[in-house]
């Protein structure tokens, strides 16, 4: 059965001074109006669940205004465990704790993690690069520990680079110093996001052509250094990023950012041979997004043998009626679920009698 969240506490957090909330087995759905605390309540889940906010909140965000301390804790039950995950906020800074003792941010994945999709995640295919990157990233660090160390610590030496080189300091041995040290952690976090991205591109593939009635898409990993990196060893990929910085060195001076490397890669998705974002459909593109999401569920249950809580905020609104079903059939799929919405006239009525329904007046 695996963890599950049976209660969830909050005290000073966000707009509530006082919330406790009840979490059925299966699906609970938050229902009320705008601006009352139903997002609050699912970004406070996702905190405990991921170590982070979907909404990048700086800590102080997290407190009720006026108040010096906020926090949020939840209860985990199943196998004959009891698990309790805490997040205290207070002085601006996050204390993590499980049943009792302090961890970092990223261990409370290991616990319970989350799955959220929320109607942001519908722009997937059409923003930038850099929501596509964060996309597969947190997942990323979600379902595997090494995976986010490996993450951490490349941002932290494309940043250290990337000051040196808009430093008066900067000379030609520095650098290639920190070229050595980012080759070795692009090698390396480009080789854990590749074995990744091929577990969630097939099941992508696979939902898409499911919810679109065989219409084809293909997924592609596009690589900074070129689609001939994506098919070298680890060691051959640190050479030839070695080598690219080195080629690319004055622009880098000149712009005062590293210009190739894993921050700068991003992902494709293309319908029927032809560039979804620039040629797919509004509804193609939110398609391959719901897809993207139904596969990170598929692919966390295989790499951490649990379901994760899946949490939908607000998105039936913005799906018509075939995507809303596929998404339903995610919530009917035996996991537990929050959903959050203003209309209940969005569920059919056999799944209403079997869920949790709080209102939040």
């Amino acid at each position: 059965m695996g963890l599950g969240v049976e209660r969830l506490s909050l005290r000073d957090w966000r707009n509530f001074e006082h919330k406790d909330v009840s979490l059925g087995a299966g699906v609970t759905i938050l229902h009320g109006s705008n601006a009352r605390g139903k997002t609050n309540t699912v970004e406070a889940l996702q905190v405990l669940t991921t170590g982070g906010s979907f909404r990048k909140a700086r800590p102080v965000q997290l407190v009720r205004e006026g108040c010096e301390r906020g926090r949020a804790s939840m209860r985990l039950t199943g196998d004959g465990r009891v698990v309790d995950v805490s997040c205290t906020v207070s002085e601006g800074r996050r204390r993590f704790e499980v049943n009792g003792k302090g961890c970092h941010a990223g261990d409370v994945s290991q616990t319970l993690m989350s799955v959220l999709f929320t109607p942001d995640d519908l722009s997937l295919v059409k923003r930038g690069a850099r929501m596509r990157r964060d996309e597969i990233d947190s997942f990323g660090r979600c379902v595997s520990p090494s995976f986010g160390h490996v993450l951490d610590t490349y941002q932290r030496t494309v940043d250290q680079r990337n000051r040196l080189l808009k430093s008066e300091f900067c000379d030609s041995s520095l650098i290639d110093a920190w070229d050595a040290s980012i080759s070795v952690g692009g090698a390396a976090l480009l080789d854990a996001r590749l074995r990744l991205f091929a577990r969630l591109a097939e099941k992508v593939e696979e939902i898409y052509a499911d919810m679109s009635e065989g219409e084809d898409l293909a997924c592609a990993y596009r690589c900074s250094l070129g689609e001939e990196a994506t098919r070298l060893g680890r060691d051959e990929v640190r050479r030839l990023m070695e080598e690219r910085l080195r080629r690319g060195r004055s622009e880098d001076l000149r712009r005062g950012q590293t210009l190739v490397g894993p921050h700068r890669d991003d992902l494709s998705f293309f319908v029927g041979g032809r560039d979804a974002r620039t040629y797919g459909s509004q509804g193609q593109q939110r398609t391959v997004a719901l897809a993207w999401k139904m596969a990170e569920v598929k692919v966390a249950e295989e790499i951490t043998g649990a379901r994760p809580l899946l949490l939908l905020d607000d998105v039936m609104s913005e799906l018509d009626g075939s995507r809303r079903d596929a998404a339903l059939g995610l919530v009917e799929g035996g996991m537990q679920t929050v959903v959050t919405t203003v209309n209940l006239g969005y569920f059919p009525r056999e799944l209403l009698d079997g869920a949790e329904v709080i209102s939040y007046g």
